[in-house]
């Protein structure tokens, strides 16, 4: 019962959302956000002990502004995710658009795959539709929603255009047969996890538990490595898809930790990103719950 509830809500908001105009569904989105903000205090309290361990030289106010800037923006992209299914390359030109996507096709060209390291920045959801809209199907590591209908409808919309799901709970196997096949595979590398799959490495000065499959997968394969995000550009009212140039890895014969030493550059490649725009990272993740043995709980 309660599943079919879940079911019932999220297939309503998809389908209102979807049927606004993109001019109107954008707003809604962003006052369910602001609602979300105000109403939901544990998140905002996560957000703002994040913002005080990134930005420890901030004042109080600018850290609250940039977290309620994030709701807005995850807002856009609720809005943006029930409105994915009427985009064509066509009408998305006005709204969307490629930065470096040299740095893609270079490459893909080597026929050794792709992995893209991505996080919870800017339009996380759309980077991906958006790329295989444009010609460039990939698959995607996510982790499974509790509720399997849901899971199944928002797949649907993110694999409209050829994309394929790779799920954490076996993503190993598909993940090493995508990069011998030359595909693409794009990984959120910015959440928390635990040892023996994360290990610890500066993130905005403080070590955070990270992931290293994808670290150790590239050494395996002689997969490329490239940053990619779909971010919000004030300035031109888009949202941009940038990839940036390779992250070129270390390979010194110990695996452990090469393992170790590119997790630590793929996560600061992550870092710059949000360093330049804040507003759009999911601070209300709690990104350093797991701790080094002997700290005490951040949160």
């Amino acid at each position: 019962m309660q599943e079919n509830l879940e079911f019932a809500v999220v297939w309503m908001l998809v389908r209102l959302l979807g049927l606004l105009p993109r001019s109107i569904a954008r707003p809604v989105g962003a006052a369910i956000g602001w609602l979300a903000f105000r109403i939901v205090p544990r998140l905002r309290s996560v957000g703002l002990r994040n913002l005080t361990l990134a930005f420890p030289e901030w004042p109080d106010r600018q850290r609250r502004e940039t977290l309620r800037l994030l709701y807005r923006n995850l807002g856009w992209l609720m809005a943006e995710f029930c409105q994915m299914p009427k985009y064509t390359r066509e009408n998305s030109r006005a709204f969307l658009r490629y930065e470096g996507l040299e740095h893609y096709l270079d490459a893909r060209a080597k026929g050794k795959g792709v992995l893209i390291v991505t996080g919870h920045l800017g339009a996380w959801e759309l980077s991906s539709f958006y790329h295989s809209l444009m010609g460039y199907p990939m698959s995607m590591v996510i982790r499974r929603l509790d509720n399997a209908r849901v899971d199944n409808l928002v797949n649907h919309i993110r694999c409209l255009h050829g994309n394929r799901v790779l799920h954490k709970d076996d993503f190993a196997r598909g993940l090493l047969g995508a990069m011998r096949a030359g595909e693409t595979v794009g990984i959120l590398m910015d959440t928390n996890m635990t040892p023996p799959q994360g290990v610890f490495v500066p993130y905005f000065g403080k070590v955070a538990c990270t992931a290293s499959g994808l670290a150790r997968v590239a050494l395996k394969t002689g997969a490329t490595v490239l940053p990619g995000f779909m971010l919000w550009e004030k300035a031109e009212q888009k949202y941009v898809l940038h990839f940036g140039e390779e992250i070129v890895l270390d390979r010194t014969g110990n695996n452990e930790a090469d393992a170790v030493t590119n997790t630590a550059k793929c996560t600061a490649a992550i870092e710059a990103y949000v360093r330049r725009y804040p507003d759009q990272w999911l601070w209300v993740h709690r990104r350093w719950k797991t701790c080094p043995e002997g700290e005490g709980p951040v949160y």
